[in-house]
């Protein structure tokens, strides 16, 4: 809450709210209220995971029950829980967002079960797009590069991933907050009406297997990569 009323008040809005999206009772309450004030509405970005830390560390097989349980509730379900009742309050050219990372496809050092939640979520965000198309309701999904974030904090070695990112991706850098949110943007506005079920990246090409680990940056003002 520390965090986010400041937030709300630099871009003028006193419309905040608790939700626990493990709660239907809260979901049920906030998206009247949302019907209340505005009574549609023209987007959602859902930017919300959690696991236990001790499922972030050691062997993936390791983990409980109860913490997969958790973690895929939270971080998948949620957006489905939120979908339906978001997509009631939307019409054509509603647009919904959600926000994955790349150990959603491959195996990420520490990332555990948090892998295993993002990969349902992006299976999630073709099914909801194929289940609101008909509506004209668009669900796509942004896979960002790792970023120096509170959530990114819980997963351990959390420096070292971002200098193998930096070395590895095309760009040979990591990507800003801004970039993710600018894509997100393209994604929410009729620029991108006609994309649908998509998982976008934005990792500075880091996904497609381009650079060199081994590769430093190039430094400022020069035209190729020292080493």
């Amino acid at each position: 809450m520390k965090r986010v009323h400041p937030l709300a008040e630099s871009i003028h809005s006193s419309f905040v709210e608790p939700l626990d999206v493990g709660d239907d009772a809260q979901l049920d309450d906030f998206f009247a209220k949302v019907e209340a004030r505005w009574g549609r509405l023209d987007f959602i970005v859902h930017s919300i995971a959690f696991a236990n830390r001790e499922s972030l560390k050691g062997n993936f097989r390791d983990t409980s029950r109860a913490d997969f349980h958790l973690a895929l509730d939270i971080s998948a379900y949620s957006f489905i829980a939120c979908a339906r009742r978001a997509a009631r309050l939307m019409g054509p050219g509603g647009s919904m967002v959600t926000m994955s990372f790349l150990g959603a496809v491959r195996a990420v050092p520490n990332y555990n079960v948090m892998g295993v939640a993002k990969a349902a979520l992006e299976a999630a965000t073709r099914y909801l797009a194929h289940d609101l198309g008909p509506e004209g309701i668009r669900v796509n999904a942004v896979s960002a590069g790792p970023i120096r974030t509170l959530a990114a904090s819980g997963v351990g070695d959390f420096r070292k991933l971002m200098e193998k990112s930096a070395r590895g991706a095309l760009l040979r850098r990591n990507v800003t907050q801004d970039e993710v949110g600018n894509a997100a943007a393209y994604l929410l506005s009729d620029w991108a009406s006609g994309v649908t079920g998509e998982v976008h990246y934005v990792d500075a090409g880091f996904n497609i297997g381009g650079g060199d680990p081994g590769v430093e940056p190039a430094p400022s003002g020069s035209s190729s990569p020292s080493s």
